[in-house]
């Protein structure tokens, strides 16, 4: 039997509160659970108190009975100094989604042609258009009231 140190969902719909577990690594995740060794309340600031509480005692104990602590769990232990801070590496994390690079890419080639188009019109000769003399209209002669 493996056992976990995760979180089990509980609260209402869009309003998540979560129960800190050491449950079977075979049973759902807001299902059985062995012991209940803290909470979670994701609404909640992140500097306030009341945001994770745990049982350090009951965890350390079941740590060393080797239960694993989900990646959540960890830096929630990390944070209270319990454990060692792992070196995380994704470099995916900060690059933009394929549609944003789209946009991006979209913009700099309307940048490019306008600037482009603006270079060739102070390269072209400064040969006026040939314009067509068009006969300016005659403004409607004014009746004479007698």
């Amino acid at each position: 039997m493996a056992t976990v140190i995760r979180l089990a969902r509980g609260g209402s719909k869009k309003r998540p509160f979560y129960r800190i577990v050491v449950a079977d690594s075979r049973m759902p995740r807001d299902g059985r659970f062995i012991e209940k060794v803290g909470t979670y309340n994701p609404l909640l600031a992140k500097d306030n108190e009341e945001r994770v509480k745990m049982d350090m005692e009951r965890i350390k104990e079941w740590m060393n009975k080797g239960a694993q602590p989900t990646d959540r769990i960890c830096r929630f232990l990390e944070a209270a100094g319990e454990m060692e801070k792992k070196t995380r590496d994704n470099p995916n994390k900060g690059k933009p989604g394929k549609k944003a690079e789209e946009r991006v890419q979209e913009k700099a080639d309307k940048a490019q042609a306008l600037k482009d188009a603006e270079e060739e019109a102070k390269n072209a000769p400064a040969e006026e258009p040939a314009a067509e003399e068009v006969p300016a209209e005659e403004a409607p002669a004014e009746e004479a009231t007698s």
